[in-house]
């Protein structure tokens, strides 16, 4: 199956943009009269016919129209701190989409290496993850945001963070319910600092660990995203 992806999939037409078009004339060579399917990043899944080959605006018709398509029952938001090479963060953001993820957020600590970030660069490298692994649903991709602040906002869900030392720290396999929707921090390389564990902790958040050995930031997100949708 050829996955394709447009903002509006109202109408009973949809048309791609110039980069999908080229990809699905040029690239893949397909012609008028050849079956495409196209995801509007929402949970909307169409099977369709292309009625216009036109490399630069290609339109097909939508045949089946497919709502809420493969949706899971939980829903999952990873906040952490981009690392200094950004390489590393993409390489997450890659993965985590094709595991399944809906939400993430960029944070920014004391002990952020990274406060910058090109989000049309991110969200680029997250469409494609969602076309790869054939899903319906682009996850939102916010600004880079001070770790108070998504510590402060409230969240359906339980609320978890991730950090390197202390003792009270609750494997996360032992601390999460599957089935609940789940937010999880996770720290620059430096770590949170004890300001900002206290305040996690005085906010109701639940510190827990990822294992006996210490993961690289984006490890450590991926680790987690992995164990919340196999536990799902």
């Amino acid at each position: 199956m050829q996955l394709f992806y447009t903002h509006d999939l109202e109408s009973d037409f949809c048309t791609l943009n110039e980069e999908e078009s080229k990809h699905c004339i040029r690239v893949l060579r397909m012609t008028a009269g050849d079956t495409l399917f196209v995801t509007d990043g929402r949970g909307t899944l169409c099977q369709c016919t292309i009625v216009d080959d036109n490399s630069k605006h290609c339109t097909a018709q939508i045949v089946e129209r497919h709502k809420n398509f493969e949706q899971h029952r939980f829903y999952l938001h990873i906040a952490l701190a981009p690392t200094k090479n950004n390489a590393r963060l993409e390489w997450f953001l890659e993965k985590a989409v094709e595991m399944g993820v809906d939400e993430i957020t960029p944070i920014v600590c004391d002990h952020s290496e990274r406060c910058i970030l090109k989000k049309e660069r991110l969200e680029k490298i997250a469409v494609s993850a969602m076309k790869q692994s054939l899903k319906a649903y682009l996850p939102i991709i916010n600004d880079p945001t001070p770790v108070s602040n998504v510590i402060g906002n409230a969240f359906d869900g339980q609320r978890f963070i991730a950090y390197c030392d202390g003792d009270h720290r609750t494997p996360l396999h032992d601390a999460y319910l599957p089935g609940s929707n789940a937010l999880i921090l996770v720290g620059p390389e430096g770590d949170f600092s004890s300001d900002e564990i206290q305040q996690a902790l005085d906010a109701g958040f639940t510190p827990v660990t990822l294992g006996n050995y210490r993961l690289r930031t984006e490890t450590a997100a991926l680790a987690a995203t992995a164990f919340f949708n196999l536990a799902n």
